[in-house]
């Protein structure tokens, strides 16, 4: 492989005589002659022709041959759709290109492809044509198997594999029909022609307790298991530390020091102490120091890079670490003895950082204390709950007053704080849904909040300052044009913001959130608010965080389950022991880039597979309620139909079809649905009554009808919707106009923080 400036120059010249004018196409083996590369060196020509083409500078053609490519060519990642149409999205373009179903050239989802850019029609999406297949996305697919005399075939899970995997029967390994199957893909196919595949496991029966998340995993490629190099690695680690491991810390052992997590966790990362002396605040964010048994470049550090974070799925964790480090000398049990990373701050009755100190330190917590019963002290005023923990209440007293100072401080500046209504799965022993709980966040979860937030903003700008290597947790500014999508939507409701110059204060966003505290479009407008800013992300330059509107801001409190935060610690701690190193410098220099690129894939990937899986079990649940009734908000509206939210976050479609009483429109410019004939509307945030009348699980949606009291002249009874329910569920259907829209309308999710 070539070196980096070594390809750099030879991609210039080789660039450079294929624009010019003696330049004829050519195919590879008549290149490599007119160029006089010698046999030793052809692979490295392969490696700058491919690095061209994936660049979009040059193309092949039908016959095989190299030419330059026109401006019109670009190269993007190919998303399908269940109709064989897809998209292509470019980086750094804002729009994704529509592909029509016969310019596609067999190109399936997540393939690496170029493009031609067609003349684009007046207001309409830019549209195009796929070149060449330049790298396929994928060589394993999830799906249900279905037998036939002489073969078999795959429904992809994903529904955006538009086609078929045609499984030979010697290839099928004994799966039937209704078996969730790994398939690997031994021919792409073509424009007409399927892929071809053979089972390489088979996961069990789809209506296997367990099978549909395990399908998840599989589909994702998350990690199962930990590599025996790794295993061995661990077994080493002792489970208490060492009077070695003391020494040099600092040693806090004895401090008032508390954990305050949910009632579930068991890997506690993070712990509290704090005190007041006169009007300063003294609080210590003490973090769990992984580094101490997570070496560099071990196997462990290997699998953690590789791994990104722990994901966190309806029934089980996929841990980044393994569970004796997780859970054990890592965790910051009460009553034991632990290593920690600590930042010290001192803050003044405004919320002011006035200094801080950060340090190696030996901790033994106090307490490990729920979020439950801090709210039970704080807000509950709970009488045996505050005889419980009495010698440790004035210490949460002093907690919830530097919280608020903090809050306020950040409300100033134009911090915004997205309050959405979020709710937890609860599965039954065989992994069925039985109920949707909100989750409570309460003055002790926004306590740990401010706190976490408080130390991540400290440890970024002392090492913004220092200028050395580091990895920033960063937030860009959002696309204008998005933001002036969203002032257009808003002023609908009576709202506006404020934009100057093509860009926007987060203050003014944050103002926004707080007009529509409480009213009936909150959740909504919020939710548009989030999905018009960017996404989150990793980078190795402290761009801040447009958000919480922080000049510096990292992840430094979560290394037991983010791999940032554990790189950033083993910085941290070899700058407090004996500085960095040129060659130390030199070496984070390097490697930092692929560490934050990776970091921020794996968040997305963990992101996208919590998502499937919470969809797919609240089809579930909502299969119990064919034929009932329930109150919801017009979430969403597009030309085949509402996205309809209930209070539980379940949300489902009513579809255009289903509004017999006139042949309904989508009128974009005012965000609401019109009926041609009888002028009614329904509007985003409106509170309408719906009725289930189907869910499939494998599609992970669900259908609604407007309710016999939101219908105007339609006679359809709570027993027919429910009867037609039924019969839809028995038809099995493989596709739907959800999941199309789904594919169709990439809406972005953002993380927040």
């Amino acid at each position: 492989m070539l070196d980096k400036q070594v390809l750099e120059e030879k991609k210039k010249l080789v660039y450079e005589y294929m624009i010019s004018k003696e330049y004829k196409p050519v195919k590879f083996k008549e290149m490599a002659g007119i160029l006089q590369v010698p046999k030793a060196e052809k692979q490295d020509l392969r490696e700058v022709m491919e690095s061209l083409i994936s660049e979009g500078k040059i193309s092949i053609d039908v016959k095989g041959k190299f030419k330059a490519a026109h401006s019109d060519l670009k190269v993007g990642v190919f998303t399908g759709t269940q109709k064989g149409y897809g998209f292509v999205s470019i980086e750094g373009e804002q729009e994704d290109v529509y592909i029509p179903e016969n310019a596609t050239k067999g190109a399936l989802h997540n393939d690496k492809v170029q493009i031609q850019i067609l003349e684009a029609k007046s207001g309409k999406r830019k549209e195009g044509k796929v070149v060449s297949i330049l790298e396929r996305g994928t060589d394993m697919v999830v799906g249900t198997f279905a037998k036939s005399k002489n073969f078999g075939f795959v429904v992809a899970d994903n529904q955006r594999f538009a086609k078929d995997i045609y499984i030979p029967k010697a290839q099928t390994k004994g799966a039937v029909t209704g078996h969730k199957v790994v398939v690997e893909i031994t021919s792409y196919g073509g424009k007409d022609k399927n892929p071809e595949g053979k089972v390489v496991e088979i996961l069990g029966h789809i209506n296997d307790p367990g099978v549909d998340i395990i399908s998840v995993i599989k589909a994702f490629n998350l990690p199962e298991s930990y590599p025996e190099a790794v295993m061995k690695q661990v077994e080493k680690i002792p489970e208490e530390i060492s009077g070695d491991d003391r020494a040099g810390r600092m040693d806090i052992r004895e401090w008032q020091m508390v954990t305050i997590d949910g009632e579930d966790a068991k890997d506690l990362d993070d712990a509290i102490t704090i005190s007041k002396e006169g009007d300063i605040y003294k609080l210590g964010v003490h973090i769990a120091d992984v580094t101490q048994y997570v070496k560099e470049n071990t196997p462990l550090d290997q699998e953690a890079l590789s791994r990104g974070t722990s994901i966190y799925l309806v029934d089980r964790v996929i841990p980044m670490l393994p569970h004796a480090l997780s859970n054990g000398i890592c965790s910051l049990n009460a009553g034991v003895d632990r290593l920690a990373l600590s930042c010290f701050m001192e803050f003044d009755l405004k919320g002011n950082l006035l200094s801080h100190k950060i340090a190696e330190t030996v901790v033994n917590v106090t307490r490990r204390m729920t979020y439950t019963s801090v709210k039970k002290i704080l807000e509950d005023h709970d009488e045996d709950e505050i005889k419980e923990y009495q010698e440790l209440v004035p210490m949460f007293e002093r907690m919830e007053e530097l919280a608020k100072l903090l809050r306020e401080k950040r409300r100033r500046r134009g911090s915004i704080d997205f309050d959405f209504p979020e709710s937890k799965l609860i599965l039954d022993e065989k992994g069925k849904p039985i109920d949707i709980k909100p989750y409570d966040r309460n003055t002790a979860t926004k306590i740990i909040e401010e706190f976490m937030l408080a130390a991540n903003e400290t440890i970024a700008e002392d090492y913004f300052w220092q200028e050395l290597p580091f990895v920033y947790r960063t937030h860009e500014n959002p696309d204008p044009e998005k933001i002036m999508k969203l002032g257009i939507f808003i002023n609908n409701f009576g709202y506006s913001i404020k934009i100057s110059q093509d860009d926007i204060h987060p203050k003014e966003l944050q103002k926004l959130i707080e007009k529509i505290e409480g009213t009936p479009e909150e959740a909504l407008i919020s939710r548009l608010t989030l999905r018009s800013m960017k996404q989150a992300k990793y980078t190795v330059n402290g761009e801040g965080h447009f958000g919480l509107a922080a000049k510096y801001y990292c992840h430094f409190t979560s290394p037991i389950r983010r791999y940032p935060d554990l790189q950033i610690h083993r910085i941290i701690k070899e700058n407090l022991r004996n500085g960095l190193s040129e060659k130390r410098l030199s070496h984070y220099e390097k490697i930092l880039p692929d560490v934050a690129l990776r970091s921020s894939m794996m968040e997305r990937r963990a992101d996208e597979a919590e998502r499937e899986v919470e969809k797919m079990k609240k089809a579930e649940y909502m299969g119990q309620f064919l034929g009932e009734s329930f109150e919801g908000v017009i979430s969403g509206i597009t030309t085949w139909g509402m996205f309809v939210e209930l209070p539980n976050t379940v949300e489902g479609m009513i579809r255009v079809t289903a509004l017999k009483d006139d042949y309904y429109f989508y009128d974009e410019e005012k965000y609401m649905m019109v009926g041609e004939h009888t002028n009614k509307t329904y509007k985003l945030g409106e509170k309408i009554k719906v009725v289930v009348v189907g869910v499939d699980k494998l599609l992970k949606t669900i259908d609604f009808e407007l309710a016999e009291d939101d219908e105007e002249g339609q006679d359809f009874s709570k027993d027919r919707r429910k009867r037609k329910s039924e019969r839809s569920l028995k038809k099995g259907t493989r596709k739907s106009d959800i999941q199309e829209k789904e594919n169709d309308v990439k809406i972005e999710e953002d993380n927040s923080k």
